[in-house]
């Protein structure tokens, strides 16, 4: 079975995978496996950092660890909506009772894809154009692009300010094979064409022809290498732009005060507030007693009603969301931390 064999309202239960526009979701999959462990294998053990986000979607698990009792989970309930053991490294060993099938995802693409989406979501796309629709859709497309994992999440949102619109018109040659690189582009309208000359092969092969959503010249921001293929339009159409100096300039962390887990329940106890920017399905499974949750995507509406003389402790599982969530309220004039690791890295060092 493949990953994309999975029934769609299985997926649809999954979290937070669910929560995933549906490009970058195909796009997390299309990288995913699928496990089967037969009955009375072992699965993982108490130690293992794979780096993996498993979800059961047949079969039942069992899981032991020294001094709790044993936890079964059988697929299609509701703890198997969400993965398996999430600690890093993990806390428990599972093993198969029955046959089993299991989806298994790279844990820290699907973080950074839940953050960039969530981001994506909150902005205002009017800021950058009028003409943007549900079927081109280009921000989304273009965050399942990996030059953009490295970007800290406080900046994700500076990204989509920085871009430029370009008209184009059909026959415009927007980057030339053997030029340097000094911008990477997303297609938001017409169509463009990827022609790669060779010495065999001196009027070009063409590699590909994009449209909406789909993007190129990353290796502009990644390297200085000159262009390896020359793009040129087939139609009239716009495009958005990064130069590579403010790509260069978002690659920065700004600076944001990150607090272990015994400073932030000091901090609490001097009166600050624990503030989940998770998803409220999350929030649900798992969450700091006393906390506000308010999901990252809707936190720049909501900041208007959080109280601006308390500080605020934000975490997400993994401190990505929490970054991005701590900057915009800093940028609002709130005092604001960030639990350091997330909930897993608490998690991981409580049990040390």
């Amino acid at each position: 079975m493949r990953p994309t064999d999975i029934a769609q309202d299985v997926l649809n239960q999954l979290v937070p995978l669910s929560a995933l526009n549906s490009g970058n979701r195909h796009a997390l999959l299309a990288k995913a496996i699928v496990l089967t462990p037969l009955a009375g294998e072992v699965v993982f053990s108490a130690g293992d950092d794979d780096g993996r986000s498993l979800y059961l979607i047949a079969g039942e698990l069992i899981l032991k660890r020294k001094g709790s009792a044993d936890r079964k989970i059988e697929s299609g309930t509701p703890e198997a909506d969400h993965p398996i053991d999430p600690d890093s490294p993990r806390s428990w060993q599972a093993r198969a009772v029955t046959d089993c099938q299991l989806l298994s995802i790279d844990a820290k693409t699907m973080d950074i894809m839940l953050t960039w989406d969530q981001e994506a979501s909150a902005y205002d796309v009017v800021d950058v154009t009028d003409d943007i629709n549900d079927e081109q859709d280009w921000m989304m497309r273009m965050l399942s692009n990996q030059a953009f994992y490295e970007v800290p999440p406080a900046n994700i949102h500076a990204v989509f300010t920085r871009m430029q619109s370009v008209g184009v018109k059909a026959g415009d040659v927007v980057i030339r094979q053997g030029q340097p690189g000094d911008f990477f582009y997303a297609v938001q309208e017409g169509r463009c064409n990827v022609i790669r000359e060779t010495p065999r092969q001196p009027n070009g092969i063409k590699l590909a022809e994009l449209g909406p959503g789909d993007s190129f010249g990353e290796e502009a921001l990644l390297s200085n290498a000159p262009r390896n293929a020359t793009v040129t339009m087939l139609t009239d159409g716009e495009l958005m732009r990064l130069a590579k100096a403010d790509f260069d300039s978002l690659l920065k962390a700004p600076s944001i005060e990150t607090l272990n887990l015994e400073q932030a329940r000091k901090k609490t106890t001097e009166g600050a507030r624990w503030l989940d920017v998770r998803l409220p399905s999350e929030f649900a499974k798992a969450r700091v007693k006393g906390a506000l949750n308010v999901p990252l995507f809707y936190l720049r509406k909501k900041s208007a009603e959080l109280d601006p003389d308390v500080p605020y402790i934000v975490y997400c599982d993994s401190g990505r969301r929490s970054s991005a969530g701590a900057y915009l309220l800093k940028e609002r004039g709130f005092e604001a931390y960030v639990l350091e690791g997330g909930l897993a890295g608490a998690s991981k060092r409580a049990s040390d």
